[in-house]
């Protein structure tokens, strides 16, 4: 499928912000930050301002945004694959850039990164990198986890952690969705998605 449709549902500037809108938004600034010279300016990312059209859902979607990214269970760097790799099977620029960055402070590095484009069967990676990897594309492809994937995970992770690896490849696949359907455009400066 073509893009065609970048800003489709422009970021909400921030004059038309509710008080509670510009208190929820303002939170989100110090966390997730995007770099300098954006379109934000530094402000909350284009994806948040575009969800604060919906402002009933934009404060329980932070919430729980919130709590997986920053009291998951999964080691980060595991987190960030899975991230990754929804974003590219979703074709998602805008999730694929942020998450290149977040990736690089999780500890991949660039050609990490690049490999996970490549997909499960690329030369470099480990056990654990290619379990996560088919477990992003199965998801993404049946909704489901084959057996033998899911013993591979089994034999890595616990009980919460298990149950967030599919948390994290929904998250990402329905945030690369919203991105690709309302046309969210990248900010400056970040990695487009890899051909």
């Amino acid at each position: 499928m073509s893009r065609t449709h970048d800003d489709r549902l422009p970021p909400l500037h921030p004059e038309a912000w509710s008080d509670a809108t510009r208190l929820t938004l303002t939170g989100t600034v110090a966390p997730v930050r995007e770099p300098e010279g954006g379109d934000g300016k530094g402000g909350p990312l284009n994806i948040l301002r575009t969800i604060a059209h919906h402002p009933h859902l934009l404060e329980p979607f932070l919430g729980f945004a919130a709590t997986l990214s920053a009291r998951g269970v999964l080691p980060r760097r595991d987190h960030e694959i899975l991230a990754l790799r929804a974003a590219w099977n979703c074709r998602s620029p805008f999730e694929w850039g942020h998450h290149a960055i977040y990736a690089s402070a999780a500890g991949l590095d660039d050609a990490e990164i690049e490999r996970v484009a490549a997909g499960a069967d690329a030369p470099g990676w480990g056990d654990t990198e290619r379990c996560l990897l088919a477990a992003a594309d199965e998801l993404h492809a049946h909704q489901d986890l084959s057996d033998p994937t899911w013993a591979a995970l089994r034999g890595r992770y616990d009980e919460a952690q298990l149950l967030e690896v599919p948390f994290v490849v929904g998250q990402y696949t329905m945030l690369s969705m919203v991105a690709n359907a309302t046309g969210v455009a990248l900010e400056d400066g970040l990695p487009p998605l890899p051909d």
